[in-house]
């Protein structure tokens, strides 16, 4: 298993970042290290990595720079490894493509925990693999691509795909908050956590004619969201 994984570990503090490394290389995990986002993207450039271990407070960017820049342009999870444990922070990482958020000081059994767990996510699941076709939009899951009637791609963060995905491949169907949050991301989340509130509204500012008055997500007050498209 770790041969295929390799992690990048991006955090400018010194200890900490001998500490990840210390972890990931006991665990067997192939693993490159960074103090600042230039680096990172030095090595992203010449190496592929499964996962990247990400400190929001870098010395020349913000890590939620460097996250955006992961989600669009590199196939690799993200946990962001940060001291911000404002809810806040929690949510703006996971829409801009983190899939998890943990905060110092973390607990090393815990830690790679998740970075296990998302490292299973990964590959989509077998019920979301194949293609979706929705009122003219295409939805690629080994792609993860979203495009327009007219052909265009809209971009999608990791968690709006996933959560798309999800809705999509069971048209009809009422998902709790619960659920959406399991498919999106591998934290644990409190349940008054409206992170998936954040992203519905944006994934339908991307695919609702009218985002004030959706068609295609519909909520179901106390219950959750379904995806209601007139083809289905």
């Amino acid at each position: 298993m770790p041969d295929r994984e390799r992690i990048l570990v991006v955090e400018d503090e010194p200890s900490t970042r001998a500490i990840l490394v210390k972890l990931l290389v006991a665990e067997g995990y192939p693993v490159g290290a960074a103090d600042t986002a230039a680096q990172a993207r030095a090595l992203l450039a010449a190496e592929t990595f499964s996962l990247v271990l990400l400190d929001l407070n870098l010395p020349d960017d913000d890590g939620l720079t460097l996250a955006r820049e992961l989600s669009r342009h590199h196939r690799t999870g993200i946990i962001m490894v940060s001291g911000r444990a404002d809810d806040m922070d929690r949510i703006i990482g996971l829409e801009v493509g983190a899939d998890d958020y943990v905060t110092k000081p973390f607990v090393p059994r815990e830690l790679m925990a998740r970075v296990r767990t998302v490292l299973r996510r990964l590959s989509p699941p077998t019920e979301l693999t194949g293609v979706l076709k929705f009122e003219g939009w295409t939805l690629d899951m080994p792609g993860r691509s979203l495009h327009r009637p007219d052909g265009r791609q809209v971009h999608l963060t990791r968690a709006e795909f996933d959560l798309l995905a999800r809705l999509a491949s069971q048209p009809g169907r009422v998902h709790t908050r619960h659920q959406l949050l399991t498919a999106v991301s591998s934290r644990d989340w409190a349940p008054v956590d409206r992170t998936i509130d954040v992203l519905v509204s944006r994934l339908r500012r991307k695919i609702e004619v009218d985002p004030k008055s959706p068609r295609l997500i519909l909520t179901l007050s106390g219950h959750g969201y379904k995806f209601t498209p007139s083809d289905a």
